[in-house]
Order: structure tokens, then sequence, then C-alpha cells
């Protein structure tokens, strides 16, 4: 859409309020998708106020900081946890704190966004005539571990709420067609009532990308340090490309080099320990000289290091959709990811990356053909740049995404 098509696209729309509510907004997948949604609706003409139970300035996206639309906190005194246990039950309750601070001391909004937490869209709901939009990123439930006979017990009576909250909002949003399936196969009882979510996909700001003017054989995995994104696959893929070096052709592989990025939070365990064990498992495969650890690196710092990247390796396996691609392909980078969930629909196998079995084999080959010719990355980045503004800028986000906000408000009115 040109800058005189939104001009008029303004002029021939209804300025809505519209509130959205985030648990933490701090840096990942989910808060990069927050953010790029109270953008677009900005620049779509609306008045957008995030609400958080927490946001520091120090640790989050610059767009939170910069002025283009208010955040504010509520209940960051709160307990994210109680001695490291019952996480979902202080989500829940900072969630439902930050909606009752927002519904009591703010006036009436024409449309709500929450993601994450539906347990906070029945109150949101007592907000006349208010339209609630749930953007679902994954069932929680599915997320949730249950290793015990206690944590079984613990996890019941929320995974209950959560299907029941989820069904009552005005329209769900999800973030992949892998999402959606799973939703109707989780939430058997919203999909036997014929509640299906529609698809949106999550985006990338191509803008922020120039076209990289060095080229260093370096593999890139970004992700937050969590066990669930896989990491050691990275490592262990890379290990194996050195370790067999002699089994190629090219002499490359001895300038080869690894990099790990990604959100760090000193706050959380889980994120220190993994750290700890992805540090040592580089010590034991001997290739820890080759591998640079990087936390919570600035956007600047990432935009800095996909420039000069070989390629992206993307390790989660079943990711709900991954944003880290999309990323690595606005940066003109080729993406190796896992053969499932979200990056079966971004990635185009031997076009604009590689689909692998997420085993260091199946990596270590698609890792190979680009060290031993670096022309094919480059072109695979020219075709990953097109791909994305094709179909997941932040631009088409946006569209749909204001569609959807344009059709539930009429929704009120009919």
């Amino acid at each position: 859409m040109s800058k005189e098509d939104k001009v008029q696209a303004k002029g021939t729309q209804k300025k809505m309020k519209i509130a959205i509510i985030h648990p933490d907004l701090g840096i990942g997948g989910a808060e990069r998708l927050i953010v790029d949604a109270a953008v677009e609706l900005v620049s779509h003409g609306h008045d957008v106020h995030v609400f958080t139970s927490h946001h520091d300035r120090t640790r989050c996206f610059e767009e939170t900081v910069s002025g283009a639309f208010p955040v504010t906190v509520y209940g960051a005194f709160l307990p994210r946890h109680i001695f490291y246990r019952l996480h979902a039950v202080c989500a829940y309750v900072r969630c439902i704190f930050v909606a009752l601070c927002m519904l009591l001391m703010w006036p009436s909004y024409d449309v709500i966004i929450a993601d994450q937490v539906s347990a906070v869209i029945p109150l949101l709901k007592l907000k006349k005539p208010t339209k609630v939009v749930f953007y679902c990123h994954f069932p929680d439930l599915l997320l949730a571990q249950r290793t015990t006979v206690l944590r079984k017990m613990y996890r019941k009576p929320i995974d209950f709420i959560e299907e029941i909250t989820t069904g009552m909002a005005d329209m769900i949003l999800v973030n992949s067609k892998f999402t959606a399936a799973t939703f109707a196969k989780t939430f058997k009882q919203l999909d036997a009532r014929g509640i299906k979510p529609a698809v949106l996909y999550p985006a990338v700001s191509v803008d922020q990308f120039d076209k990289p003017r060095s080229l260093k054989l370096n593999f890139l995995s970004i992700n937050r340090f969590e066990r669930k994104k896989n990491i050691d696959l990275a490592i262990s893929a890379f290990a194996r490309l050195y370790n067999i070096k002699g089994e190629f052709s090219s002499g490359n592989v001895d300038g080869a080099s690894l990099t790990i990025a990604g959100g760090f939070d000193k706050r959380l365990r889980e994120n220190v320990e993994y750290l700890e064990e992805l540090k040592s498992l580089a010590e034991r495969e001997g290739i820890s000289s080759r591998v640079d650890f990087i936390t919570s690196c600035s956007t600047a710092k990432r935009n800095e290091l996909l420039s000069e990247c070989l390629c992206v390796l993307y390790t989660p396996k079943d990711e709900h959709f991954g944003i880290v691609p999309l990323e690595a392909m606005a940066a003109y980078k080729p993406v190796i990811a896992c053969n499932s969930g979200g990056p079966v629909e971004t990635v185009k196998h031997e076009e604009t990356g590689f689909l692998c079995d997420p085993n260091p084999q199946e990596f270590s080959l698609a890792m190979a053909k680009l060290i031993e010719n670096p022309q094919a990355a480059e072109r695979m980045g020219e075709e990953a740049r097109k791909h994305v503004l094709e179909s997941f800028s932040t631009r088409i986000f946006g569209q749909h995404l204001n569609q959807y906000i344009l059709d539930i408000a009429r929704r009120k009115v009919d």
C-alpha cells in the first residue's frame, strides 16, 4: 500500500481506540508480534495503548520506548514464580491484575487484543460493547510439563480454564496453519462448536536490513536460551561439520565459526542453566574456540550478525511459527531449519534455505553445501529477501490485522 493509499484508507475508516494486554514486554517472538501489531495499527490511524506487567526499558524493543504508542505497567511487584514453581498461576495473577487496572482506570476501548493468557478474556468481556481479540501463539497446555502426579493435578484446572476462556473471545487468531491444526486437535470442544481461528502470520520489518556488505563463513543461531529451542543441535551439527572436514572438497571449513546469540534473562533459572550446558557441550565437542556466545544482544548487534553470517541455523522442532527465519531471509540470508512446524510454511526448501530432519547429520550436510559454495548462499539470500517482501512484511501483516480489527468492530455495530 502506497503512502497515498494509506492516507486515503485512514480517511474512510473509523479511528478506533485499541488496547493491547501482554504479560511481559521483554524480547522474544511473541513480544515482537505485539510491538509490530501496535506499530501497524497506529500507522493505520488507530489510537493504541499497550498494558503489561513488566517492561524493562533497558531490555526491550526500541519501539516500546520511542513514543510511538504508550506503554503502561501494572503489577511489576507481583512474583513471576514462587520458589521457581507455580509459573502459570503467577502469570495468570499478573495478567488479571493488569486487566483489572486497565478496566478500572482507563476509559472504554473499541477493541482489546490479548495474547498468551486467555484467563483475562471473561474480565475484558464485562466492558461492553468492547470486542476482544485473542492471539493464540500456541495452546499453553501443550507447553506445560506433566512429569509428576502433582504437576498433572496442578495443570488440570488451568487447562480447563484455558479452553473455556479462549472460546469466549470474539475473534481468535493464530500464527500459522500448523498452530491452527494443533488448536483444533487440542481444543476439541471449541472445534466441535465450530470455533475456528484465523491465521495471521507474524511479520518482519524488511526496511531495517540493508544488503550485506561483507560475508564471513559464520553460521548464526538466534534463539532464547531455552531448552525447547534445541540449540544443542546447532553445536552438534557444527562439530560434525568441522570434525569431518576432510570429506569436503573445499578447505573453507577451517575458517568457519558458529555464533549463538539470543534473549537471556538472568532472572530465569533455565536461561542460566542452559547457557552453561551449551558451553559445556561445545567444550566436549572440542569446538569451544570456534563458538561465540552472545546474550541479549541489541537489535543493532543482531542485524550486524545477520549481515555478516553465511546462513542462519534455526533449530527448534515443531516450532509454532518462528520469527527468526523471517528476519534471516529479510537480511538476505538462507535458513537451515527443522522440517516441521511453522518453518515449513515460511522457508522454501532449496530456494530460500533447507528444511532438514532435526539431527546433526542432516543439518551438517546442508551447512556443507553452503560452505563449499558461498555463491549459492548469496543466490538463496536474494530469493529469500524477495519471498519475505511478498508474503511476510510488516506492511502485509498490518493490512491483514487492520482488516480483522475493522471486521470485528463492524460486528459490534451490526
